[in-house]
Parts: structure tokens; sequence; C-alpha cells
């Protein structure tokens, strides 16, 4: 039996040292609610597979639904609280096991855990006294209504004595600028999920044919994450030909065509942190003349932008650099025309590159995190990760373009760590240069 790979965890104290940080940052007097996801239908009776909500996995790594973490700084009983699904064997039987109350505490640490079944009752003794509720409003719309429910009814006690919270705050603000900097474990996890990611573009790269369908590529794709226990971060997009100029293209059935680009973006999840990688290649194998010339201009577009990705830089520069090459490249090539600052200035570019050139990473694959601290772009930091995924797209039927050039559509994205000397990029491993791109290819 091949012995099981390991998969990198993030340990039970970085847990604990989040929730912390968080109670330092509420101080005395508050308390913090966070309800865990809510399973989806499919269809009918049938469910997605669960994915815990991202706020809830960074506080407590409880990977359960139906239930609700509690943070009470300076509680004498136990500042950490989880409110769970409790044991019952016959309901394990058909959906899976549970750590009830006892595993809560046992195996995540929380100070003391209780049946979900005794939230209405515990939880507006627990608000009680309390100056401020930090709580995520507009979530879960129906929990929203029942935290409302328990500080209306201690306003109504109040005449009896009662105290109840006089301020509700937005706890996304303080927890989500945590999350925007990353542990050395989160980094590895994203590592991890970068290098998955990364063989699985290769492995599409080598096993693409004329004649395959997208799905099929696609198949490859899955075949590389699940083989390594990871899921998907996101559906992926394969795109052959003029699909690449839909961005976010999913439908993924049409039949490859020799001559034709194939754009895919795809990342995988471990542990909840995502990869989010695109390449574009050609399906025949070789770049065409025109289908090189914008490849090497979004390339080019793509180290200028990773070469900005440094401590001290503002969000901007990176996408700022890319407008820069993409729009000397437009002018290089003949399909814009006029001077580089000017053609910037009224946004000419965007008839062919019409999004950001990237977004934080993390938990979300687009994850949380402010872009702007005021009025100003916010500074780099070590710990941040962002994707840089400069692209040019050029449509069918698009005016004034060669025929030769119409229906090209590139992006090339890496997933780009803020390290303390300049850009980790986590995704090294999928080639990017045409030359190593076409000679991977020619080896099968």
């Amino acid at each position: 039996m091949p012995k099981p790979k390991r998969i990198r965890q993030i340990a039970r104290e970085e847990f604990a040292k989040r929730r912390r940080q968080l109670m330092r940052i509420m101080g005395r007097d508050s308390i913090a609610i966070l309800p865990a996801a809510v399973p989806k239908l499919r269809n009918n009776d049938v469910e997605y597979a669960f994915r815990q909500d991202s706020d809830f996995l960074y506080l407590s790594g409880f990977p359960e639904p139906e239930a609700v973490a509690v943070l009470v700084p300076g509680r004498p009983e136990g500042e950490y609280l989880l409110f769970v699904r409790p044991r019952d064997p016959a309901r394990e039987t058909w959906d899976g096991r549970r750590a009830g109350p006892a595993g809560a505490c046992r195996d995540f640490d929380a100070n003391e855990a209780f049946p979900i079944g005794d939230l209405d009752e515990l939880l507006p003794g627990l608000l009680r006294n309390c100056e401020r509720v930090f709580y995520t409003v507009g979530v879960n719309r129906d929990f929203d209504q029942r935290v409302l429910g328990w500080v209306n009814g201690l306003r109504t006690q109040a005449r009896n004595g009662g105290h109840p919270p006089h301020e509700l705050v937005a706890l996304e603000h303080f927890l989500h600028d945590m999350r925007l900097y990353k542990s050395r474990a989160e980094l590895q996890l994203m590592q991890q999920a970068a290098e998955i990611g990364a063989r699985a573009h290769v492995r599409a790269m080598q096993r693409c044919r004329a004649g395959m369908f997208e799905y099929e590529i696609m198949a490859e794709l899955l075949h590389e994450f699940r083989r390594e226990n990871a899921d998907t971060s996101y559906h992926p997009i394969v795109a052959g030909g003029a699909n690449a100029c839909v961005l976010h293209y999913h439908e993924n059935n049409e039949v490859l065509r020799d001559g034709d680009l194939l754009l895919i973006d795809a990342g995988c999840e471990i542990e909840g942190y995502a990869s989010d990688i695109t390449r574009t290649f050609p399906v025949g194998g070789r770049y065409s003349p025109e289908q090189l010339a914008i490849y090497e201009i979004v390339l080019e577009a793509n180290l200028a932008a990773t070469e900005k990705v440094r401590p001290g830089n503002h969000w901007n520069e990176p996408h700022d650099a890319a407008v820069q090459v993409l729009t000397a490249g437009l002018v290089r090539v003949g399909l814009l025309k006029g001077r580089v600052p000017t053609l910037i200035k009224s946004q000419a570019y965007r008839q062919f590159y019409m999004h950001r050139t990237g977004h934080w990473l993390g938990l979300d694959v687009h994850d949380v995190g402010d872009y702007k601290v005021g009025d100003a772009w916010r500074e780099l930091e070590p710990g941040m990760v962002l994707t840089i995924e400069p692209g040019l797209y050029i449509a069918p039927g698009s005016k004034k373009v060669p025929k030769a050039f119409q229906g090209i559509g590139v992006r090339i994205e890496d997933d780009v760590a803020v390290g303390r000397d300049g850009p980790i990029v986590l995704s090294a491993r999928v080639p990017k240069l045409p030359q190593e791109i076409e000679q991977l290819m020619a080896q099968v």
C-alpha cells in the first residue's frame, strides 16, 4: 500500500493565538458571535459538499455545520465557547461522525461546549452586561434576526436591572484585517495548494490533444487535485479558442481545435486555503506568430507586475505596471494607435484588458482585506498573498483588428506572496515561458 501523503495542518495553538488576538482587539465587556456555514441544497434533498464559513474556520478549525462560536473576553468560566450538534448514533449512521460537546472541548479547545439546541436559552445570558456585540451582519440573514431578537429581548428587560449591549460592531472589519496577514503555517498550506495546482496544469498541457473536449481536460485537472486530497477552489475555466475571451467561461463543453489556444484558470484548496493559477498554451503544441506576439506581451506584463510585489509598494503598483506593458505591447503590434501615456489616461486598453491585475488570496479565492486604507491604496507588507493575472482578450469581430488576432485570449496568473525581500511566486512550478511550454508539450 502506498504511504498516505501528509497534508500540513494549522496547529491548534495557532487557532488559539488568533482567538486571543481578536479578544485583545475586542476588549472586555464585549462578545463575538460567529455562526458556521449553512448547508445548501443542490437539488431536492441532496446537499452540496459542505464548506465551512471561512471566518468561522479561521478562528475555530471546527468543520461541522449547525455550530456557533462565541468569544467572551475575561469570562471566568471560559472565554471560548462552542455550540455544536450533540452526538446522535442514528444520525451519524447516515451523515457521519460528530464531535459533540465533549469533542468540541477535547479536539477543538473550547473552554465550554453546549448542544446547539441550547443556544436560544444560553446566549441572552452571555450577552447580558456586555457593552459591545461583535458580529458580521448580512451573511446569514436568519441568524441576524436571532441576534437582534436576543439583544432586543434584553432591552425590554432593562427596566428590571438588566444591562443590554449598547453597540453592534462589525466583526469582519477586524477579523478580515487579521486574515490578510498569513502566518508561516498558512503560507506552507498555500504553497502546497499552489504546487498541487501546478502539477494539474502541467498534466493538462501534457494530455492536451486536438479533438479532445474541454471537459476532458477539466477531468485531468480534477484527477490531479483529488489524488492529492484537494478540492477545487472554484469551478475551473477550460476555454479553448475564442471561449478564452469570456472571462468567466464555465461551460467547458466544446471541442479543442488544432491551431487554437487553450486558457485554463484552475486552482485547488488544501485545508481551506486556495490556489488560483492560469496558463494559456497552444492546443497543437506550437504558438502561431500572432498568438506568440500577444502571449509575450502578457508574459512581460506578468513579470513586470510581479516585480512590484514588494514591501512598501502600494496595492495598485502591480496593476499600473501591467497596464503600462500591455498598452505599449498593443501599440507595438498595431492593435492600438497613439502615445502610450495618452492611451493609458483614456483607458483605451480596456477594449482588450477589462479587469484588474489581481486580488487577495487565502481562505477565499477572492480573499478578504481592504484594498484601500482611507483614500490611499494599501501598502504591501510581508505575509500578504495576492494573484498577478494580466491578460489580453481579442474577441471575434473586434473592429479594426486583423483577422489573425481575433479570437485570441491569453491570461497568465500566478499566486505571489509578499516576502521580506521581494515577491515569492508560489505557483512558479508551472511553466510560462513559451519555449518551455512548447518543449513540455513536445515530450509526450
